[in-house]
């Protein structure tokens, strides 16, 4: 089990071996998700929304919007 302290300014230094094992290096970033039994979970944000690109298949017998028809209230 590793551990950490928290800093008077709210910082914490994540241990080497997390680092290893999340495969993170300087300057990449993390996510913390509150679950509701009060766990925090601590994630490596890894994907940007290009990685997301194709992920979900094209609605078949669906018809396109156009960008007009997003802007609800406008006009």
């Amino acid at each position: 089990m590793s551990e950490a302290t928290l800093t008077s300014k709210g910082q914490v230094t994540i241990p080497a071996d997390i680092r290893r094992a999340m495969g993170l290096s300087a300057g990449e970033r993390v996510v913390f998700t509150q679950l509701d039994d009060g766990t925090t979970v601590m994630r490596a944000k890894t994907r940007s929304l290009n990685d997301l690109k194709g992920l979900l298949k094209p609605a078949v017998g669906r018809r396109k919007v156009a960008i007009e028809d997003m802007n609800i209230g406008r006009g």
